[in-house]
């Protein structure tokens, strides 16, 4: 029997549902699942399973050392630990404009404040003060302030002047910010993209309460079968650039035009209470069934160190017109 481990944290319903589902299909698959059990590790152990799949390491500095080490020892981990710590949104948006997604203008901004030792012979490479005109000039308002590699809603601000901008952002502390043009959709839509893949395209209105932001509608009813198509492309293009197995798309669309807002989510909400029954089955099967093929026969054209967005902006480059 190979293994499939699965490493959590507060989730309740998605987690168990994974490990059911592939438990029951163990006779036919040869491929059990159990949650990962960590104490001390031993740099030379093997790592009993086969394959990780990984919904908390971001979180637990332990957890993302110890996936690291599993790699290897050979277990394919589910996100890439290696990547995960690497990639930042701000990076994402760069990439996804230079590869033709829509993306809204969004500018890098240096932390508020540093840690303790941090001096300003540590920043004397640092331009103060910021221009923020020429920023607001750039990226337009109202626009969005959050940080470069945060998730979850947290810490995330809407813009409206200069000077609120200014007051905000001498709130964030030591977190790294981006602001980003607001664009003001008329739909919006999230995505599940397994396997770089298998895309569910979820109706979602950001400004309702968590956790009522799924819309009660299908997405054939809610786009175009252009813009349905085009969804999935980049959907697709995003993750086998970035090497992400999961992860969630949010589309802001103005005028008939997807602009990617966040794609850096390879732990992404799979709650059955908030996501729905509909799309919780559909996770919950996509997945598992990606996780047992993994276990049976390896990751196809696993890549260790070198990530597909490199040969993407290549091949895009040769393809330009000149």
């Amino acid at each position: 029997m190979k293994k499939v481990g699965v490493l959590v944290g507060r989730e309740n319903t998605f987690p168990p549902a994974l490990i059911e589902r592939i438990n029951m299909q163990s006779n036919e698959t040869g491929v059990t699942a159990e949650y990962v059990t960590i104490g001390g590790v031993q740099m030379d152990a093997p790592c009993p399973y086969a394959v990780i799949i990984d919904r908390i390491s971001h979180e637990i500095p332990f957890y993302r050392a110890y996936l690291k080490n599993a790699y290897l020892s050979g277990t394919i981990i589910v996100n890439n630990p290696f990547w995960w710590s690497a990639d930042d949104k701000f990076f994402n948006y760069a990439m996804a404009d230079k590869l033709g997604v829509a993306i809204p203008k969004t500018a890098l901004l240096p932390q508020k404040e540093y840690m303790e030792r941090i001096t300003s012979q540590s920043l004397r490479n640092l331009q103060f003060p910021l221009d923020w005109q020429s920023i607001v000039d750039y990226v337009g308002l109202p626009a969005i302030l959050k940080p470069h590699d945060g998730g979850g809603w947290r810490d995330v601000y809407r813009i409206n002047s200069l000077d609120e901008l200014i007051q905000v952002y001498d709130r964030t502390g030591q977190l790294c910010m981006t602001l980003q043009e607001f664009v003001k959709f008329d739909r919006y839509v999230r995505c599940y993209c397994i396997g770089k893949q298998h895309v569910l395209i979820m109706p979602y209105d950001p400004a309702r309460p968590y956790p009522t932001q799924y819309l009660d509608i299908t997405p054939e009813d809610y786009l175009e079968p252009d813009l349905h198509a085009r969804i999935v492309r980049e959907c697709r293009l995003l993750c086998e650039a970035l090497g992400y197995d999961i992860n969630t798309i949010e589309f802001a669309i103005r005028d008939g035009i997807p602009y990617a807002i966040d794609f850096m989510n390879p732990a992404p909400d799979a709650d059955s209470f908030s996501v729905g029954p509909v799309n919780f089955e559909w996770m919950v099967s996509t997945v598992s069934q990606m996780l047992i093929r993994f276990a049976q026969t390896g990751r196809p054209h696993e890549r260790t160190h070198s990530f597909r967005w490199q040969e993407l902006l290549a091949e895009r480059a040769e393809t330009s017109p000149r």
